[in-house]
Parts: structure tokens; sequence; C-alpha cells
């Protein structure tokens, strides 16, 4: 049996957020468990129901970047989709690093956001492909290796368990000079593993090595 994707929907339109919960609930193996419209709502509802995936509006009161954030900070095991009309790239590098797994424009077919959706859920990475297109031309003219740009996307708390790691320390070692838990470190490696496209932990840390020594 198919375990079930519970998902949080948080967006200022109610019209839109109503349209994409209706969407989503339908499929048999997703549950939405609650709706919001800004910040504050993402922060509780996200404590108080643990989804596995929350999509976020990026313009929404509070901000969808700073939300991402937040909730990356305080639940790393969350999957976090921005649905979105903002095509700035800025936006989509800003939501990145924040710790979002997808970046999907508004006006989605329903069919194609639940495809995108159980993706990420599932620990894919997605971002609309003219965005995803045009970043990689950026970072090509602005003479940034591919694996620096993943690199980046590395949160403060992540970029410190990865320099831990560099170091040969065991997850317990990390979480004990973190003052953190080692559930809480082994979630934070699952999304540093994810967001650096390397299997386990050594090649995360070979990838680090090289980078900070500029090769």
């Amino acid at each position: 049996m198919t375990e079930t994707i519970r998902i949080l929907v948080v967006d200022d339109h109610p019209l839109l957020r109503e349209g994409v919960s209706s969407t989503l609930d339908a499929e048999a193996d997703f549950e939405v468990v609650g709706e919001g419209g800004n910040y504050a709502d993402a922060m509780r509802m996200a404590k108080a129901l643990m989804p596995d995936t929350v999509l976020l509006d990026i313009s929404m009161p509070g901000g969808g970047v700073e939300t991402a954030r937040d909730l990356h900070l305080a639940m790393p095991s969350i999957k976090m989709i921005m649905l979105t009309a903002s095509e700035d790239e800025k936006d989509v590098m800003s939501a990145l690093q924040a710790g979002a797994s997808g970046y999907i424009l508004k006006g989605i077919g329903g069919k194609d956001l639940v495809k995108i959706v159980r993706r990420v859920s599932l620990g894919d990475t997605f971002i609309t492909p003219s965005l995803a297109t045009n970043i990689l031309v950026h970072s090509y003219n602005q003479g940034s290796s591919p694996k620096q740009t993943l690199l980046e996307k590395l949160n403060r708390r992540e970029s410190e368990i990865l320099k831990a790691l560099e170091r040969g320390l065991t997850n317990k070692q990390i979480a004990d000079e973190l003052f953190l838990s080692e559930k809480t470190i082994k979630h934070y490696m699952t999304s540093i593993l994810q967001k650096l496209q390397v299997k386990n932990r050594v090649e995360a840390a070979l990838m680090s090595q090289k980078l900070h020594n500029g090769e």
C-alpha cells in the first residue's frame, strides 16, 4: 500500500489556494491536511500538522522565501515547493537557497502539478524548465561552476554541518558540537546530499574540500 503524502498549502489568494488543494486532495496518495495564507499560518500549521510537503507562494504576507528558510531550519525533513507567478531568477535562487526543492509557475495544469508535487515529495528537485535554463545560462556567463552553484544552495546550518563533515566528524559528534539531536543532524544530512546531488556523506565531504581548495 502506498504511503499517503500529507500536504499543506499556503497562499494568500483563497480561490487559487482552494483550487490547488482540491486538485491535490483528489489524488489517492495525497491528503491536504491544512490551508493557510501567510508566514504565521505556515509556521503554526506545519508544527501542528507535520506535513510531508508544503506549497508556498513566494509573495504571500511574511514572505515565501523567509517562510521556507525558517521552516527548513525548524523541520528540515519537510519538502517545500514554491508555487508562484514570479519568473525572477533571483527569486528562484533565493527559494532554492532557503531550502525549497521545487519552483513551479502558477498557471500550470492540474495533472502536471500533481506529477511534480509527487516527484518532489519523493525526493526529486524540480524547477520550471524555462527558469532552470535561464539560471544555467546566467551561471555560465558569470563563470561560476555548476558545483559551486550547488554549494551555494546550502543554508547556514547545512554549511556548518558540511564543514564538520569535512573534518571527519560523525553525526553524533556533529550533534554534540552544534547542540542538536542526532536525528536532526540526519535530517540535515539528507537535505545536504540532495542539494549537492551526491550519493553519500563521503562524496559530499570530497566535493566541499575541492571547492574550498579552489579546484
